[in-house]
């Protein structure tokens, strides 16, 4: 999947120009920046929430500004950051409208649907959930049930909008360990908006750095997120280590560079 001279406009405000993104396939590959750099924005334009004001996406080599919004769905699931059900909805109930895509309006739920739906939920460790109500579930059950529910699709491409987002510490590294599985697992390519540095970089193949409306760098964790990157985009002083056991950098912030300047 791949945007080509992709730009994109608030208004009169060209807020993108010209990026080109390459999204390599089975990798989970997670966008950073400031508030509001655009993140989201970008985001919501691999998955034609948003329309480009030049330039396109493509996807498997086919452009999606000419697809049906049904054909899309075949091909990629979004979990957005606010999801929204009714709470006397049950967990299966949820998950079985990621099969939607691939039902005729005059076809009920077959039995390959309900395979699918089973498989999402036994993925997602929900199973033993579902006759469970939305609004009984704790925060990460809730999550993994979204989760669920585009797995069901049965795409290749997830993308996940902050998906850790009014989570407690505990369910965001819960619904990352998930993320992470069902890359490894299942092959799935995945896209994700994160605001945490170092859960990025544990949980991440790849890391693209937006800011300002501009790509400042894509790569791996570890070549992309160092001290001056810190210092200039984030506006952080930050010691970096090793973290043995993941094999990965982590990152100590000591201080705000605004705090340094004098009044």
């Amino acid at each position: 999947m791949e945007a080509r001279n992709l730009s994109f406009s608030y208004g009169e405000y060209d807020f993108f120009q010209d990026l080109n993104i390459r999204l390599e396939e089975g990798k989970i590959t997670t966008i950073l920046g400031p508030n509001g750099s655009g993140k989201s924005t970008l985001l919501n334009l691999f998955v034609r929430q948003f329309s480009p004001s030049k330039g396109e996406i493509f996807i498997d080599g086919s452009s999606i500004a000419q697809m049906k919004q049904k054909e899309i769905a075949k091909r990629l699931s979004v979990v957005h950051q606010h999801n929204i059900a009714p709470g006397d909805l049950t967990v299966e109930n949820l998950v079985s409208y990621g099969r939607v895509p691939h039902q005729s309006f005059w076809k009920n739920k077959n039995e390959e649907d309900q395979k699918y739906i089973d498989w999402a939920m036994k993925s997602t460790n929900i199973h033993h959930l579902k006759d469970k109500y939305i609004n009984a579930l704790s925060g990460g059950e809730r999550q993994r049930t979204w989760i669920a529910m585009a797995l069901a699709q049965k795409t290749n491409f997830l993308f996940l909008d902050e998906p850790t987002t009014y989570l407690d510490i505990s369910y965001q590294l819960e619904v990352l360990e998930l993320v992470k599985e069902l890359n490894k697992a299942l092959g799935i390519t995945v896209v994700m908006v994160l605001h945490d540095l170092n859960q990025a970089v544990r949980y991440s193949d790849r890391i693209m750095v937006i800011n300002n409306g501009n790509l400042c760098n894509i790569g791996e964790p570890e070549k992309v997120l160092n001290k001056d990157m810190l210092k200039e985009i984030f506006r952080i002083d930050a010691d970096i280590y090793m973290d043995e056991i993941n094999k990965c950098p982590y990152f100590i912030p000591k201080s705000n560079v605004f705090s340094k300047a004098k009044p």
